[in-house]
Formats: C-alpha cells, sequence, structure tokens
C-alpha cells in the first residue's frame, strides 16, 4: 500500500485478504437483478458472506464473525438504518481477483460502480492485450478509473509498465488503492484527475470506461453529461488522442443511446477522427444493455442503449 493510506484504508485492504481466505466469491450484476432478486421474500437479510458483501443485505454482527466484524468497524464501513446493520461496500471477484466497491443502490453522490460494464470492459482491455500487433507498453492510464479494475488488469498483464489510474473522486481512488495492493500489483499509481489535466506526458495505451446515461440527480459515477449521456465520452476520445505515443492506442468501452436516426457516437467518430495520423476501429458488443433506463426522463426518442468499444491508434512514423 502507499505511505499515503490511513488506516481505515488499511482495514479495508485486510477485510479483502481475510474474504480471500475464507473462500469468497460472487459476481455483481446489474442494479435492476440486484433489485429483484434482494425482493425475493427469502433475501431480506443476509445468511452468509455473500449476502452481507455481494447482495448488500442487512445482517447481525454474528453472521461475519469477530474477526470480520473487526475489521469492518475499523474500516468504517459499517452503516445503521434504525437496528439494521449493512456493509458501505461490496466485494466482487473478476479474473481470479477481488475488488471493492460501492454496496447497493449505489445512490451516493461518491458512489463507486462495478457491474456488468466492467466485465465487459476488462475482457476488451484483454483482447487488446493478447493481439499480435500489440506494441510494447511502458506508460498506460485508466481515466475514470471507478474502483480499478481498468489499471489493475493492465498492471497484471505488462508488470514493468507504469499504470495510472485518474479520476475525479477521491473515493475511487481509495478503492483503487486497496484493489491495487489486494491484486499485488506495485506499478499503479492512483491519481486525482479531472481527465488527464493532471497528468504529463504521453502513452502506450488510453483506456477508460466512462458514466454515460443521462442522470438528473448528476451523480459522477453515472451521468456522462452531453446530449444522450455522451457527453464525457467525446470529451476522453478528445482529451486523449493528442496524449498517445507513436503507435499508443485509445481503447474505449461506453454505452450509446441508440434513435432511430442510428448510432449517434458513431456519427460524432466519423466527424472527428479523419486524421492520417490515427486508424480507428469501432464495435457494438451488446446491442441492449441497461434496458430499464428507457423508461426515465431524457429517453423517450431512444430505441436502445448499445455498449461499444471505440479503439483509436496513432500511426508509428
Amino acid at each position: 500500500m502507499h505511505s499515503e493510506q490511513n488506516s481505515a484504508q488499511q482495514s479495508l485492504l485486510s477485510l479483502g485478504q481475510a474474504l480471500n481466505k475464507q473462500g469468497y466469491r460472487f459476481i455483481t450484476g446489474t442494479p435492476l437483478t440486484h433489485e429483484r432478486v434482494n425482493a425475493r421474500g427469502e433475501n431480506a437479510e443476509a445468511h452468509d458472506l455473500r449476502g452481507v458483501f455481494g447482495w448488500s443485505r442487512p445482517f447481525t454482527p454474528a453472521l461475519v464473525g469477530g474477526e470480520l466484524f473487526e475489521l469492518m468497524q475499523a474500516a468504517e464501513i459499517l452503516q445503521h438504518d434504525g437496528e439494521k446493520l449493512f456493509s458501505a461496500v461490496r466485494w466482487a471477484n473478476l479474473d481470479g481477483n477481488l475488488f471493492v466497491h460501492s454496496r447497493y443502490p449505489t445512490q451516493q453522490t461518491d458512489a463507486v460502480f462495478f457491474g456488468p460494464d466492467t466485465y465487459r470492459f476488462v475482457r476488451a482491455i484483454d483482447a487488446f492485450l493478447n493481439t499480435p500487433s500489440a506494441v510494447t507498453i511502458s506508460r498506460a492510464v485508466d481515466i475514470c478509473c471507478g474502483a480499478g479494475p481498468g489499471a489493475v488488469s493492465i498492471a497484471l498483464a505488462r508488470p514493468a509498465a507504469e499504470v495510472l489510474a485518474v479520476d475525479i473522486n477521491p473515493r475511487a481512488l481509495e478503492f483503487t488503492r486497496v484493489n491495487a495492493a489486494l491484486a499485488k500489483v506495485d506499478n499503479v499509481e492512483a491519481v486525482h484527475s479531472d481527465l488527464l489535466k493532471n497528468v504529463e506526458g504521453d502513452f502506450d495505451l488510453i483506456v477508460a470506461n466512462p458514466p454515460y446515461m443521462l442522470d438528473a440527480e448528476a451523480r459522477a459515477y453515472r451521468d456522462g453529461g452531453g446530449e444522450l449521456g455522451a457527453g464525457l465520452s467525446e470529451a476522453i476520445v478528445e482529451a486523449s488522442i493528442n496524449r498517445l505515443a507513436p503507435g499508443g492506442s485509445l481503447l474505449l468501452y461506453t454505452g450509446v443511446a441508440m434513435t432511430a436516426a442510428g448510432d449517434p457516437f458513431l456519427a460524432y467518430v466519423k466527424r472527428s477522427l479523419g486524421d492520417r495520423a490515427l486508424a480507428w476501429r469501432y464495435e457494438e458488443v451488446d446491442p441492449d444493455v441497461f434496458g430499464e433506463e428507457l423508461l426515465k426522463p431524457g429517453y423517450e426518442k431512444v430505441e436502445r442503449i448499445a455498449a461499444v468499444v471505440l479503439t483509436v491508434t496513432r500511426l508509428a512514423g
């Protein structure tokens, strides 16, 4: 852990290590799945560690045991709702590693999201890194790093690389530091930055999984801003293309609100990436995600939300 970690963060790391030792396993689904499963009568309270740390159900101290309960107290993650106790964080597995993130429901303004998008994002990174044409990566950065799964996956695959994880949310940076330590990688540095404004130099790889929803409460982990939630994705493209080293790539995983007129983000890409020094590839990796959002204000003309991956490469020479 970095020296800047306080005792609460050290205790959070110890909690993750203890859960690993106990064989804890959980895959985080969508908020709608979480809501529906928790609504079942038998799930009104936790009956095991997955109920406490995965499903965010109320629990009794006896259920988790003395060691874990003391670590939760020391990590300052116990929440009280009347007589009920909740964990303020969830833990999920991805590629054999455990990641801490915010509890369900993620309503706080500084909530750190982790879910199906996270798994698809990391799969896209893994596929990119395993292509025969992948360049040597000396410097990489994960923009809007959240809980840090993108940065950690790059650091594990390229242990000699310098990997930065940047976010405007201090809670996200705290979780990233814990998750990097839990994965036993020492080449990830979490930095507070609005996009790339607080970091210098060029990068061989820039990755991002930004918020892309319309959110009436303007919560940082959900609200993409701009037209139909695309504002942050467009800003990442614009901030990144001039920071790519020769041969370097941007891998952007995002969601696009599709309308009868077509794909507005693809239209933006075609308008914006005409530079001959740039090559790009655009793939729709899931045609329909978060369909429940279409019932909310602002989506009246949207037909579906698709998950896409944009890869932009600065040609060498």
